[in-house]
């Protein structure tokens, strides 16, 4: 077998494909399309668009009557120890600045749930201590929990204390509300 036509043809016909896609490639036919300008076109009510027009102001109804906008920050102050609200709407997370703890100041950060007028239950307890860290900040979210006792909002909403145990700082007060922050109403919702 001779293999001098077989690569002759080969090459022939790589010569013919070359020569084809060159044609086709140079002298590409657009074909024009016609494209629709809807940019300054108006739309036309219809009956339709009156449904879902009316449908969109009942919502922005519903967002004007609930918006929502936390409290300024206040930054209430005890010592080296802050918190940046005295009102909490449910949901809302409390913010605790600590800065400038002594080196010799060990103790712990009580924040204390309100039981009924007089009388307080132990919510978290945070410790800190001077010599391993004199600064930090601290975020706390109260939230419903079955397994900790913590069944509905009646648990948390009231006046709340933060006692520096380890201190003679004077405690810091806040208050949560009823209110939930918008967006966290299942979070709220009873779980006992």
């Amino acid at each position: 077998m001779k293999k001098g036509p077989i690569i002759g043809g080969i090459v022939g016909v790589s010569i013919i494909i070359i020569i084809l896609a060159v044609i086709f490639t140079s002298s590409p036919k657009s074909i024009p399309m016609e494209v629709e300008d809807a940019m300054d076109k108006e739309l036309v009510p219809s009956e339709e668009n009156a449904e879902v027009q009316e449908k969109l102001d009942e919502i922005e109804k519903i967002n004007l009557e609930n918006e929502y906008s936390p409290k300024e920050r206040e930054w209430l102050t005890s010592g080296p120890f802050q918190i940046d609200r005295s009102e909490y709407v449910l949901g809302e997370k409390i913010f605790l600045r600590i800065n400038g703890i002594s080196y010799d100041e060990k103790g712990q950060i009580v924040f204390l749930r309100p039981l009924n007028s007089s009388h307080y239950s132990v919510y978290w307890t945070i410790p800190f201590d001077g010599a391993e860290r004199p600064a930090f900040n601290y975020y706390l979210e109260p939230q419903l929990s079955k397994s900790k006792g913590y069944c509905s909002v009646d648990d948390f909403v009231g006046d709340w204390r933060v006692v520096f145990r380890g201190t003679d700082y004077p405690n810091l007060e806040f208050k949560i509300t009823k209110d939930v922050l918008p967006g966290e109403e299942d979070s709220y919702e009873s779980v006992c």
